[in-house]
């Protein structure tokens, strides 16, 4: 029963932690998308399209970008979003993919975009990055989720199956 009660406390504390993140890139409005291109990190301001539930994040792209040869030759990725008005910042650490599928792409398409991406949502200038993260740190004094006084260390949540585990209070 300890141990149930336990494990509820720490999902529950998890929770939190997650919306507050959610919260973060959504107010950050632009992230950074971090790829490898041998070895050495690249950098990119991109705009989230949605952050999903499970924390997956979705980017629109060009296939002819940079980031996708890169995305393809390792997945290894990190995105960092930051607002300024907490300050608050949440960096995720996992791996992205090409989504390449036109359902998705017309899913995801947003109006206006046509003049970045000539043939709109099926055409030959459009794909999208799924960004799944196995790891996220944050900081959100706006959300009451902040590092310890005496520490600059974030909360770090890590995931375990299909949820998150709380690493660091």
């Amino acid at each position: 029963m300890l141990l149930f009660v336990l494990f509820a406390l720490q999902v529950a504390a998890g929770e939190k932690e997650l919306e507050a993140a959610r919260a973060v890139i959504s107010s950050a409005r632009y992230c950074f998308l971090i790829t490898l291109d041998g070895g050495q990190p690249q950098a990119r301001l991109m705009e989230p399209l949605a952050t999903e539930a499970d924390m997956r994040i979705w980017f629109g792209t060009n296939p002819k970008t940079r980031k996708v040869g890169q995305i393809r030759r390792n997945p290894r990725s990190t995105v960092a979003c930051y607002d300024p008005a907490g300050p608050n910042y949440v960096t995720l650490l996992g791996h992205a993919r090409i989504v390449e599928d036109v359902a998705e792409r017309r899913r995801r398409w947003r109006d206006g975009w046509e003049k970045f991406f000539p043939g709109g949502p099926a055409g030959p200038n459009y794909l999208l990055v799924e960004f799944t993260p196995d790891r996220i740190e944050i900081v959100s004094n706006t959300h009451g989720v902040a590092n310890q006084p005496a520490s600059l260390a974030p909360l770090i949540l890590q995931r375990e199956g299909k949820g998150w585990k709380l690493l660091s209070q």
